[in-house]
């Protein structure tokens, strides 16, 4: 029994920087205003030539396209001087399937990784044991700092290796072909989203992340200092 609650808590412990990284994913994918705000600060609508209305359309159709949308491949029309045309050619189209597929893939890491950190805590907490609570807040406090260690391991190494070879060596990683390899000068999908783009949204997911992770991570240490001072004075 003793070897099954250590298993259990540790799986905690891994499971809960994965839960912390694939839910920023998941915020970060579905965030219309990142989108938006990506649109004003490179100049989109001037690069594309598409009005703020279709852009916003375009963010729209891509967020239902990774979260809500059963249909395999994407199909997005925007008007550009008067006339309706697909917004993608067929390698993007092709491209952001393979992105969906990865999308999808974090919801459900996302999922597993929620349940079973809620039937952890709910099961810690419904002892109402000391004990148990204390497991939960040292799990939490462990599984906070490994999160942080991530994250500054990320950070010195785009800092060391720069974003952009980062940014490179991510994309020969996820994708098993060269979809990816877009032209900037007339593939719409690398004008919507330039690197600059990435760049910031790889660092608001870095304050996000750092920002849960130091939170829980206090919160833990304030939990287990007042009740080892309790312990103590009994």
């Amino acid at each position: 029994m003793k070897i099954l609650a250590n298993v259990a808590r540790w799986l905690f412990i891994l499971t809960l920087p994965a839960l912390l990284l694939t839910a920023t994913i998941r915020i970060e994918f579905s965030s219309l205003r990142l989108y938006e705000n990506g649109f004003e600060k490179y100049n989109v609508s001037q690069t594309t030539g598409l009005s703020q209305t279709e852009l916003e359309k375009a963010a729209k159709g891509l967020i239902n396209y990774y979260s809500n949308s059963d249909e395999e491949y994407i199909s997005l029309t925007v008007v550009k001087d008067g006339e309706t045309f697909e917004l993608f050619n067929q390698k993007e189209v092709d491209h952001l399937k393979d992105v969906k597929a990865l999308v999808q893939l974090n919801s459900r890491l996302l999922l597993g990784t929620a349940i079973y950190i809620g039937i952890y805590a709910g099961m810690c907490l419904f002892w109402r044991r000391r004990k148990y609570w204390r497991n939960l807040a040292w799990g939490t406090f462990i599984g906070s700092a490994i999160t942080l260690g991530m994250i500054v391991a990320l950070g010195i190494g785009a800092m060391v290796g720069s974003f952009d070879r980062l940014f490179l060596q991510f994309h020969f990683l996820a994708f098993t072909n060269e979809l990816w390899m877009l032209d900037p000068t007339k593939d719409y999908l690398i004008m919507l989203f330039p690197e600059g783009f990435w760049f910031d949204a790889a660092m608001l997911f870095g304050q996000i992340i750092t920002g849960v992770a130091v939170t829980l991570l206090v919160v833990s240490l304030v939990y287990l200092r007042r009740t080892r001072q309790q312990a103590l004075i009994k």
